[in-house]
């Protein structure tokens, strides 16, 4: 696909580019045709995105535009591209670039060109009538837009300062065909179908509720999937040789103070008032931690200590970003903090990854795994940051991982590891992630005494592999849209009595599956049995549904119907027996 660059030459565009430059194309070809519908209108920024695109409008008074006028904006957005305008480039110095966005009567350009340097030269791309500045590149003519879709509409500060006016942000995506379109549409209706919101209402999983916004609440069917995740999440511990522990959720202002947490992320935690004194409710659970290293003398034959702590962490986030089980403000995360001594960070971050890789494949997550180096707002002098990355790395080369830098990403206190997971739809999800931290042991004084008798301080190491339960829980609910395995399903298996003859019989079957530890229901309603099992099919989403008629009864064995339809007579203790297996093996 052949660009025009803002230097006014043309050349093929790198294929990785090619969604980009169409999608930034996309973005002036709909401020083209709002600007042709709403005359008034006023631009901030439109640029393309790793997903799709989006302009910042700012409308008259009195206007609004909602999904509704989206398909005349599409229509008039098909008129340009059918038109072929060819897209054209200029430059301009910084001062008569101001002068030209102020007769187009262009506010927030203008603005935005006044926070240049003032030896800065502005490019421009123009098509038709429209005029944007821009560093491009873009497609030659309008017609090389091929397929575009209109996705929604949102409120969005100018500059991203609440402070200033919130203006319309209207997004949209496009692709390079028709075909590409349609493969975007269908993923995502699959999306909405397996939306976690939706189907943790359906299964009664979790609720939300305005008396607590962003603190979930969890159900019985919830508990049922967090009780069988934990005790998962507690058999790897035992694997592994972590110990457990549980810290308070409620700390001293200056343990946070020590930590650095007060400093550098005090606007994210919630404080309250004891004894007179400052304390906050805890958003991460390294510095409980830290005590408990600290609470007697360690040896440097005590390290690695491996200490895990399913903690309960509170963070605020604002409300606008709350979402589901994806974004909250409680969250329970299945931490580890690990001290140990320099010459064990290869093993120890090596050993962390194995324990993370196979939480993914019990899952059959696919992932990619990034490193993150130091951020800006950070503690700690340039060597400890050099040899905590270098150790990273050290340790991703001996595993033969592949992985991709991340600059200026990590934890305020040290660089990290992260495990970017992808679902079924193809989405990424960040999830696991190892800290190596040089920052909070020097912040404790946390040390323990070497062979030769000296006193040393331990490295660090902060890691996760699920995130937290609730995030894991939502992705979970969508990769497997409701139909858990079954050693996951909240209801294992339903029995459904075709009639009143065959209750006690059900009741009886129930038992001895209850008996040997499996979550099982008896549907007793007065329904028909094809209500029955659609219900238990779409709504429960069971793995197993036994359909129990006289003959059953009179035979003393069980018609059992999986997920896939098929259904076949098996003898009740032989399929205990299967089932208990599948559970205890969890397949």
């Amino acid at each position: 696909m052949k660009v025009l660059y803002n230097d006014g030459h043309v050349d093929e565009c790198p294929e990785d580019q090619e969604l980009h430059v169409i999608r930034h194309s996309a973005a002036h070809i709909m401020a083209q045709a709002i600007k042709r519908l709403y005359p008034e209108a006023d631009f901030a920024f439109g640029p393309a995105t790793e997903n799709g695109f989006y302009y910042d409008i700012d409308l008259p008074e009195g206007t609004k535009i909602s999904e509704e006028d989206f398909p005349k904006i599409e229509a008039e957005m098909a008129k340009i591209c059918k038109e072929n305008l060819k897209f054209e480039t200029y430059e301009l110095p910084r001062a008569e670039a101001i002068s030209h966005m102020q007769e187009r009567g262009e506010k927030y350009k203008v603005e935005h060109i006044g926070d240049l340097p003032e030896d800065a030269r502005i490019t421009f791309y123009k098509q038709g009538e429209y005029v944007d500045m821009c560093v491009g590149p873009h497609i030659l003519y309008t017609k090389a837009l091929k397929a575009f879709k209109l996705t929604g509409v949102s409120g969005a500060y100018w500059k991203g300062d609440k402070d200033n006016k919130m203006l319309t942000r209207i997004n949209g995506v496009a692709f390079r065909s028709k075909d590409e379109l349609a493969q975007w549409e269908h993923m995502r209706e699959e999306a909405e179908k397996r939306d976690h919101r939706k189907i943790g209402q359906e299964m009664e999983i979790f609720m939300m509720n305005e008396a607590g916004p962003g603190f979930p609440f969890w159900l019985p069917n919830g508990m049922r999937i967090r009780n069988s995740l934990m005790q998962y999440w507690q058999e790897m511990q035992d694997k592994y040789g972590y110990d457990q522990v549980q810290t308070p959720i409620i700390l001293s202002r200056s343990l946070w103070e020590t930590s650095g947490h007060w400093d550098h992320y005090k606007e994210n935690m919630y404080t309250t008032r004891i004894d007179d004194e400052d304390y906050a409710i805890k958003p991460m659970n390294c510095p409980g931690a830290c005590l408990i290293y600290k609470s007697k003398p360690r040896s440097y034959r005590d390290l690695p200590l491996k200490l895990a702590e399913a903690g309960l962490d509170h963070r605020h986030e604002l409300k606008g970003a709350l979402h589901g089980l994806f974004r909250v403000r409680e969250f329970q995360q299945d931490d580890a903090h690990l001290f140990i001594r320099p010459d064990q960070i290869t093993e120890q971050v090596t050993d962390v990854a194995h324990l993370i890789t196979a939480y993914y494949a019990q899952f059959g997550f696919p992932y990619r795994v990034e490193l993150s180096t130091r951020p800006e707002n950070s503690m700690g002098s340039d060597e400890d940051w050099e040899r905590a990355e270098q150790g990273l790395k050290d340790a991703l080369e001996a595993m033969h991982v592949d992985y991709k830098l991340n600059p200026g990403d990590g934890a305020f206190y040290g660089p990290k590891i992260d495990f970017h997971l992808q679902d079924c739809l193809g989405r990424e999800w960040q999830c696991g992630t190892i800290q190596l931290d040089f920052q909070l042991p020097h912040n404790f004084q946390l040390e323990y005494t070497d062979k030769d008798g000296s006193k040393k301080q331990p490295i660090m190491i902060h890691r996760a592999g699920f995130g937290s339960f609730e995030r894991f829980i939502g992705m979970l609910i969508e990769q497997y849209a409701g139909k858990f395995p079954t050693w996951l399903s909240p209801c294992q298996v339903k029995v459904l009595p075709i009639s009143e003859k065959t209750r006690d019989y059900a009741l009886e079957v129930a038992r001895k599956l209850r008996d040997a530890g499996v979550r099982v229901k008896v549907d007793e309603r007065d329904e028909k049995i094809g209500y029955k099992i659609r219900e238990a099919r779409s709504v429960d989403r069971v793995p197993y549904m036994l359909i129990l008629g006289e003959k059953e009864a009179e035979a003393g064995n069980i018609s059992v119907r999986d997920r896939s339809g098929k259904t076949v007579q098996r003898d009740l203790e032989d399929f205990v027996a299967s089932l208990s297996a599948e559970i205890a093996e969890r397949r």
